[in-house]
Order: C-alpha cells, then structure tokens, then sequence
C-alpha cells in the first residue's frame, strides 16, 4: 500500500506564505499523477492542484491560480505546494493524494494521505 506523509502546515496571517510538502517514503510514485486537495468544514473536498508524472503539466483550481505552486521532485519522492498571499478562505485541511496508475490527472485518485491543517487568520 502507498503511504502519503504531509507536512508544513500551520498558522499564519493573511498574506503570508507557507510551503507543504508530501513524501512518499518507500514508494516511487514518479510514474503517476499527483495532487492536493483541500477541505474546509463543512464542505466538500476540492481539488487544488495536480502535476503530471514528470511535472511539466499542472493544473489548478481558479481561486489558487497565481498564488500557490505545485511541484514534485521524483528523485526524493516529494510533492509540494507552494503557497503565497494566503487567504482566509483558504483555511482547509489539505491533503496530499497519489492517482496510483496511469491516465489523465482529472480524478481517480486512489492514495491519500491524513492531511495537514492550514488555518489563515
């Protein structure tokens, strides 16, 4: 089974920054898609970002764009995220998820792992 380990979040004022990174201790996930998602209270989970197996196609919600930037290092099995000019709104759990096979990085995400709290005040 692949594990996931988030780390980076925290509390910080609005218009500060924070940086999340993901590590896939054990497993190569250099082959899949990857992404974070968020979920505040209350509401559903959404998709934040994703990056394709070998970082050159990323995509990301409209109310991140411009502000938060996701990347991954194959090498140590890291994903990250990149976050600037944070917002209240994007107080959320966030979460680090592996699609785990081949194909399109929209859906189908299979690993996931427990998620780290940013809370912007």
């Amino acid at each position: 089974d692949v594990q996931l380990v988030e780390s980076g979040g925290g509390s910080v004022q609005a218009g500060g920054s924070l940086r999340l990174s993901c590590v896939v201790p054990g497993s190569s996930v250099s082959r899949y898609c990857m992404g974070w998602f968020r979920q505040a209270p209350g509401k559903e989970r959404e998709g934040v970002a994703t990056i394709s197996p070998d970082g050159g196609s990323t995509s990301y919600v409209d109310s991140v764009k411009g502000r938060f930037t996701i990347s991954r290092n194959n090498v140590g099995s890291t994903l990250y995220l990149q976050m600037h000019s944070l917002k209240a709104e994007d107080t959320a759990k966030y979460y680090c998820s592996s699609r785990g096979y081949g194909g399109s990085c929209i859906g189908g995400y299979r690993y996931w792992g427990q998620g780290t709290q940013v809370t912007v005040s």
